[in-house]
């Protein structure tokens, strides 16, 4: 079957919006037809450098506040910044507690003075400077520092846990100051590198697979984490998916009766369960589990 259409609205249920949902529950999808934007007229990528992570995150509730929307508003913590710069030298300062990488786009007169508004409020909570790009490859460079940052981490531990969580952008201190305490409860290095500007957080778990004991404090540190992100109004996952690592954790936001609803829908989709299975709802039906399912380790001990 084929759901949606050439235009964004169509008539009866939003089946494509469901299907996309879904976590290849559903359906195999076959084909994909999408919409090409064209680039917008003009780009400014700005690095803003604070020297508390308070200031930086107070910052992003302001440009929030003033209704500014910045086509990227990304934070990397001291910790994580200083990891990446070893490896990317994208001019990251070393001593700074978190910094703020942002991009503005569309009519050169509207991204301008955009990016002076935002510019303004970094430097109203307190940034120490803030970075201008002042051509393609600067920002390229930026950019760099921001997207090989997982990898940067990779050269300094053996393993480490992405995790996928959203919040409410005026729950960013609070939830910063509790991974770090979870951070030093566990006894686990934990960096902060999210998409700040809507609250879905990406903190990393450094850990050694080849020792059990870090492996079983990492996926209860991470299990904690993700519960807090819930109390804090937020939810389970922002663009990765429940898949079968959180689906026991779906009773913290849903009840027996919305998860009942839920596989009475997959069920008109995908009735005798072999469409990627075991994935998206909880296993044990009305049992009440809400954990993390540890991922498997190899008789190497590599996860």
């Amino acid at each position: 079957m084929r759901v949606g259409g050439a235009t964004t609205e169509t008539p009866g249920y939003d089946l494509t919006g469901l299907v996309v949902g879904s976590e290849g529950t559903f359906a195999l999808i076959t084909e994909i037809t999408v919409k090409l934007l064209r680039l917008p007229e003009h780009v400014r990528t700005l690095l803003a450098i604070f020297d508390s992570l308070e200031d930086a995150t107070d910052s992003v509730v302001d440009i929030t506040a003033r209704g500014v929307t910045p086509a990227a508003c990304e934070m990397l913590d001291g910790w994580t910044l200083r990891a990446v710069e070893a490896y990317v030298h994208a001019g990251f300062p070393l001593d700074s507690a978190a910094v703020l990488l942002l991009e503005v786009e569309g009519v050169r007169e509207a991204a301008e003075a955009q990016a002076a508004e935002v510019a303004e409020v970094c430097t109203l909570h307190h940034a120490r400077e803030v970075r201008h790009a002042n051509d393609a490859r600067e920002r390229a460079l930026l950019w760099k520092g921001r997207k090989d940052a997982f990898g940067a981490t990779g050269r300094i531990s053996p393993s480490y846990y992405v995790l996928d969580g959203v919040i409410p952008r005026t729950k960013l201190t609070v939830t910063l100051r509790r991974i770090d305490e979870i951070s030093k409860r566990y006894g686990l290095a934990i960096g902060n590198i999210f998409h700040a500007g809507d609250g879905n957080l990406h903190p990393l778990i450094l850990f050694d697979h080849r020792d059990r004991g870090q492996f079983d404090r990492a996926i209860e540190a991470a299990g904690e984490i993700i519960r807090f992100c819930v109390e804090m109004g937020g939810t389970l996952t922002g663009e990765h998916g429940v898949g079968m690592e959180k689906n026991e954790l779906m009773p913290l936001m849903f009840s027996e009766s919305d998860l009942e609803l839920m596989r009475k829908v997959r069920a008109v989709f995908n009735p005798t369960g072999l469409l990627n299975p075991d994935k998206v709802l909880p296993l044990g039906k009305g049992c009440g589990e809400t954990r993390l399912r540890p991922l498997p380790l190899s008789a190497s001990g590599a996860a």
